[in-house]
């Protein structure tokens, strides 16, 4: 999801709770009642709120492991193509100092 979309996504939601709680405070029920009603209303909030943030703490958590497998997969890859650069430049350079001048 893009920046954009999630930030639209989560004005809408943030909207619709402050919406909620309006249409509640307005609604003929006994105080009470009302007060009831909100504090349910908060409660599911936060239980959206925490199953987002574990979702994405997950995700975080999978991508991280993705992450280091394919390193750890190319770790040898790259050493191995570093020692070869390396041995091509240590060629290269005393090719480079042995010709005779001209």
């Amino acid at each position: 999801m893009s920046n954009d979309k999630s930030h639209t996504f989560l004005a809408f939601v943030l909207g619709g709770i402050v919406g909620a709680a309006i249409a509640i405070l307005y609604a003929p029920d006994s105080g009470r009642e009302t007060r009831r009603r909100i504090k349910d209303g908060f409660d599911d909030a936060e239980d959206w709120a925490r199953d987002k943030y574990d979702d994405a703490k997950d995700a975080v958590e999978s991508g991280t492991e993705k992450v280091k497998t394919i390193v750890g997969e190319r770790k040898e890859d790259i050493k191995s193509a570093y020692e070869a650069g390396k041995d091509a430049y240590f060629r290269g350079k005393e090719k480079l100092f042995k010709k005779e001048p001209v």
